[in-house]
């Protein structure tokens, strides 16, 4: 399990010197509940999603590539869940499209009295014992994730069974981004896509520790600790919980260490950890940003040593702290960068053939690099500056060249970007340009591999357009074989290996060229 990280987030002040309990509540249950809390949480959240979810940092899961994590959103009543979901489609009614978060909420019937831990156990399979407004306000909630998803659940007995089950598996699948819950899914649920709870209720003992573990499910190095976000002070409840259960029934949970620690390095069993700032001295003092690498031993250094910038940059990015301290600029970020893209693919080829050149102590971290997407719509913003901008147009191609240089994404398209880039001038219309020149090459492109080696032109056509519609292309069943030009039966069987593999990787290689910037509409045979 991965390590845990907690902010408390003080979301009003309570009247000093109260003596009478009850007088206490009732202003602390109204305070809590008030219309500008409520506000301003649901505003805290919208602004915040990105950074601790890490929304702009993409990654692969059983051949989707997915963008960031999700979370789930606990909150005391059904009360308080019906105000935030109100709220929450207020503020982002007022947001455009591709800043709107997909949030979904649901709740059952639970028993009244408040459990010592904070959860209560809902029934997933019955709406029955809720009131008529509840029930009528989670009918509007689940109408509104039909319209999402186009599905068609409702509060009855038995479509409920089925959208708590279809709920479930899209939380699962990285489809919802913000899950409203009261109780449900707090506990014994696992989704390794999660990584962040959101936290309006009271929790104690045993019942935090569960709900602060569901997001706290390995799944690759991107997502490094479980985010938890609490609106209420639980800092007491958390520490007392990790004391009685840490070593027992959470398996050793331990929390993250402050900012502080991070970047700038901290002690632990009398050994010195290097922090953000020591890192970046040692980048910028043995590897200047803009100077290639010559001898072995130094690139291995450097390989090791970027790759733990890599690591402890990916844990300080969900740090509010952080914004603005980064301290490389974006132009040594952009040259680091490149020059570890270069030195993966000299190393990954001699691991081809003397195995000896990579070994345990060698690890690139790729799945680190690839997180920050930069597409081609940012390299045609560039270009159109280019030719906006002559003064600084040399000042222009190089960024140009640094931002292609620095992506796994965009580096095979090099060739393609500059071929383009030359053939236009100042009067083009970019983006529309762009578009024709990609249809024109792509065509180009396939039609000189089936040329090669002699493909039937129809089915590769098909082939490649079922593999830009599923997003990968197919290596298993009789599809590839389809498309190889007839073999004499006497031909031996190396001979038919080695040809299907030489035909599967040019087409590995066209596909990643093309399918982020091309529907593959046009791959259909004339």
């Amino acid at each position: 399990m991965l390590p845990f990280r907690v902010d408390y987030v003080s979301t009003f002040k309570e009247v000093e010197n109260i003596e009478n309990k009850k007088v206490r509540d009732i202003d602390r249950e109204a305070a809590l509940k008030s219309p500008q809390r409520i506000e301003n949480i649901v505003k805290y959240i919208l602004e915040h999603f990105d950074q601790k979810t890490k929304r702009n940092i993409y990654y692969n899961l059983n051949d989707r590539r997915l963008a960031g994590f999700n979370s789930i959103f606990a909150v005391d009543s059904i009360e308080m869940a019906i105000l935030y979901y109100a709220r929450f489609k207020k503020q982002q009614a007022q947001l455009s499209s591709e800043k709107r978060l997909r949030v979904a909420m649901i709740y059952s019937f639970g028993a009244n009295d408040e459990a010592i831990d904070g959860i209560i156990d809902e029934n997933p399979e019955d709406t029955s014992g809720l009131d008529k407004s509840a029930r009528d306000f989670l009918e509007q909630a689940i109408q509104d994730y039909n319209t999402m998803f186009g599905t068609t659940y409702d509060t009855s007995s038995d479509k409920f069974q089925n959208y708590y089950k279809d709920l479930s598996k899209r939380l699962k699948n990285r489809e919802i981004d913000i899950l409203l819950v009261v109780n449900m899914f707090l506990t014994g649920f696992d989704a390794t896509t999660l990584n962040t709870l959101w936290v309006d209720k009271n929790l104690r003992y045993h019942g935090l520790l569960q709900a602060y573990s569901r997001t706290n499910r390995i799944l690759n190095t991107v997502k490094t600790f479980g985010n938890i976000v609490c609106f209420r002070n639980l800092e007491e409840d958390t520490n007392e919980a990790i004391a009685l259960f840490g070593n027992k029934e959470a398996s050793g949970i331990i929390l993250l260490r402050t900012f502080q620690d991070y970047y700038n390095g901290y002690e632990e069993n009398d050994k010195k950890v290097q922090g953000y700032v020591e890192l970046v001295q040692k980048l910028r003092e043995k590897f200047p940003a803009s100077q290639w690498i010559d001898d072995q031993q130094s690139q291995k250094e450097f390989i090791q040593l970027y790759g733990s910038f890599l690591r402890m940059r990916n844990l300080l990015q969900s740090f509010d702290e952080f914004e603005g301290k980064e301290i490389l600029s974006e132009r040594e970020v952009q040259d680091y960068q490149g020059t570890y893209i270069t030195l993966h693919e000299i190393y990954r080829k001699k691991q081809d053939v003397e195995k000896e050149y990579i070994n345990d102590d060698l690890v690139f971290e790729m799945e680190l690099i690839r997180q920050v997407e930069i597409n081609i719509d940012y390299i045609l913003e560039l270009v159109k500056k280019y030719y906006e901008d002559h003064t600084q147009g040399n000042e222009i191609m190089v960024d140009i060249r640094k931002t292609i240089s620095s992506s796994v994404n965009l580096r095979n398209k090099k060739e393609l970007i500059e071929q383009f880039i030359g053939t236009l001038s100042s009067n083009s219309d970019i983006d529309s340009e762009w578009e024709a020149f990609v249809k024109k090459k792509q065509k180009e492109d396939l039609e000189k591999i089936i040329q090669e080696e002699q493909l039937d032109e129809k089915e590769t056509y098909k082939f490649m357009y079922n593999a830009f519609r599923s997003g990968r292309v197919s290596t298993l069943g009789t599809e590839l074989i389809s498309i190889l030009p007839p073999m004499s039966r006497f031909t031996p069987n190396s001979e038919r290996k080695e040809k299907k593999a030489r035909v599967l990787e040019k087409l590995l290689q066209f596909f990643d060229r093309y399918f982020d910037i091309s529907s593959g509409r046009d791959l259909i045979a004339d």
